[in-house]
């Protein structure tokens, strides 16, 4: 962002989420965060662990971290315990491609974190009790500045806007076609390598901030309707990952808010006609709905989070997401206080690179929204 398996079969997965709330928010913030976290004794491939996780945290209190390599990974295994003291209880590991992926060796960054490395890290969060949650950037966001990242550069063909923007001068971040075949099917087997690797019960699938779709360079997208390519792109992720594979699928939720209606600017919400894709996309995806600044720095826009309420009523479960401000973070951790629902999970503390990982504990944020 510019600011920014446990397996179970899926009749105890929709059992498990019927008869145990996702969240039970008390009055008192303070309550909410600083809820003591009870480690659970588990291995990887203990089918009972996501089960006794859910039944004993009732709030997920988790943090967003960025690992771009083994060191970084080595660093946040060494942190768990003062993580797991504050209350943490659920991680979202940004891997993206800097991973060492086993069904496309070809698609990783330099450093890339082993299967090994992963595996390692997954089972000490959850000796720990904190859920693991990797999280591979889909459809957007695959190039930063200059740079494209690997799928795009390897499978240019692949591309929303193929030979368009020499050096990625003009734009964003390049997006891949969601309507070209080959995508899901290098994708999927990506995806498929985390959850295996991770033994993920969940996964978080990014599609933050995707400015370039339906784009007239696109042959396939070209004069379609965003919101339907949104869509397509989030349902064909759903089935593959809930359908088949039966773990959690979450999103960030910019995408699918209207920002001439809900008062945000274009990167908290959408300006290009995505956003109805809201009405078109599975229930059961978690929507993480994240907002950095105080709402009062929008002149004459609303100073709530109507998108906590919006979506809440749209049906969904919904995580609000914090960043590097604290008085926003303060701001949102309020809103969020005014629409108490056993939908809404509680708060997710994201970083961005914006502190060290064996800071993560002291970093006024995260002390913020875990404070006792």
């Amino acid at each position: 962002m510019n600011l920014c398996t446990l397996k179970i079969n899926s009749v105890s997965l929709r059992l498990g989420l019927a008869l145990i709330p996702a969240v039970l928010f008390f009055a008192n913030r303070t309550a909410i965060f600083a809820a003591e976290v009870k480690p659970i004794s588990s291995t990887s491939n203990s089918s009972n662990w996501l089960q006794r996780w859910q039944a004993e945290n009732k709030v997920w209190r988790g943090v967003h971290v960025m690992l771009g390599n083994s060191n970084a990974a080595s660093g946040l295994i060494d942190t768990l315990p003062k993580l797991a003291d504050l209350g943490i209880n659920a991680l979202v590991l940004e891997i993206n491609y800097s991973f060492a992926f086993e069904s496309h060796p070809e698609l990783h960054n330099g450093g890339a974190l082993s299967k090994e490395e992963a595996t390692r890290l997954a089972r000490a969060c959850r000796e720990r009790g904190i859920r693991p949650i990797p999280l591979f950037n889909c459809l957007g966001h695959q190039s930063w500045s200059s740079r494209t990242g690997p799928l795009l550069t390897k499978y240019p063909e692949l591309d929303e806007t193929p030979g368009q923007f020499p050096e990625n001068k003009g734009i964003y971040c390049r997006s891949w076609c969601p309507q070209n075949p080959k995508v899901n099917e290098i994708v999927f087997a990506l995806l498929d390598d985390l959850v295996a690797a991770f033994d993920a019960d969940a996964i978080h699938v990014g599609m933050d901030e995707v400015f370039l779709i339906a784009s007239p360079h696109c042959s396939r997208c070209k004069d379609g309707d965003p919101a339907k390519l949104f869509a397509k792109a989030v349902n064909d992720l759903h089935s593959h990952l809930v359908g088949e594979r039966k773990v959690e699928m979450l999103v960030w939720a910019d995408r699918l808010l209207d920002a001439k209606t809900m008062g945000y600017g274009r990167w908290e919400a959408a300006a290009n006609g995505t956003h109805g894709a809201i009405d078109l996309i599975p229930k059961d995806i978690i929507l993480c709905d994240w907002h950095y600044e105080e709402l009062v720095k929008y002149p004459g826009k609303p100073t709530d989070y109507d998108s906590i309420p919006f979506f809440l009523e749209k049906g969904f479960r919904v995580w609000p997401c914090g960043w590097k401000n604290v008085q926003a973070t303060e701001a949102l951790l309020d809103a969020e206080q005014k629409h108490k629902h056993e939908r809404l999970l509680g708060h997710l503390c994201t970083t961005w690179g914006a502190v060290k990982v064996r800071d993560l504990a002291e970093w006024p944020p995260i002390r913020s929204a875990t404070k006792k």
